[in-house]
């Protein structure tokens, strides 16, 4: 099953009422990864009033959350709410909050850790992960153009190409779309074509175009 997170950590943040607040989001894939990132922003930001976090893993379907003294469904909750309307996993959010001598009251804080999250969300790179294969396509110099507008077909990712004493073209292969392109370089190329499948893992598709 296809899943989305990002690639790596990223912040925005914004002023409410004085109050500055601060959106930092990590991919983590374990729980101590989690608990690092919410450390090590914690200590970066010690004189802050909060550090309200939340965090969605894939492995056992882990949801975590901490209001950090705010009022109870105020912070990580409101939090936890955006990555699950954007489909996030394996991410992990803590929003930093500067009090600035204004009480927001309970909406405003709901709507302002919403946002200060949504904002380290948009600041990320998203992934779309999907279940593929790794495999590296070996041919003739003459084949190249064959290959080459087959590829686009099955909405790949090419990770590498050698153009050695003959073509090597290493990519990555939706795992349901492996048989057909397989069977499409062995036709086109009258079986002249070496085709090795180097593993099955989860691969970024992302703004891949006909992957699916």
């Amino acid at each position: 099953m296809d899943y989305y997170t990002i690639s790596a950590p990223a912040k925005d943040s914004f002023i409410e009422k004085r109050s500055e607040f601060i959106g930092h989001i990590a991919p983590v894939a374990t729980n101590d990864e989690a608990v690092d990132f919410i450390n090590s922003i914690k200590a970066q930001h010690r004189k802050a009033k909060h550090n309200v976090y939340a965090y969605i893993l894939r492995h056992d379907n882990i949801s975590r959350y901490s209001d950090d003294g705010e009022p109870q469904g105020t912070g990580g909750m409101p939090v936890l709410e955006v990555l699950k309307k954007r489909g996030l996993t394996d991410v992990c959010v803590v929003v930093t909050r500067y009090f600035g001598g204004i009480l927001l009251g309970g909406g405003g804080l709901v709507r302002a850790y919403s946002h200060a999250a949504s904002l380290a969300c948009n600041a990320a790179d998203t992934m779309h992960m999907c279940l593929c294969h790794r495999i590296r396509v070996t041919a003739d110099y003459s084949l190249y153009g064959k290959i080459s507008y087959l590829l686009p077909n099955y909405g790949t990712v090419v990770l590498d190409s050698d153009f050695g004493s003959e073509i090597s073209i290493e990519l990555l292969v939706l795992s349901e779309k492996l048989d057909a392109l397989r069977a499409d370089l062995i036709e086109a190329s009258n079986g002249a074509v070496t085709i090795s499948d180097e593993e099955e893992l989860y691969g970024d598709f992302s703004g891949v175009k006909n992957f699916s």
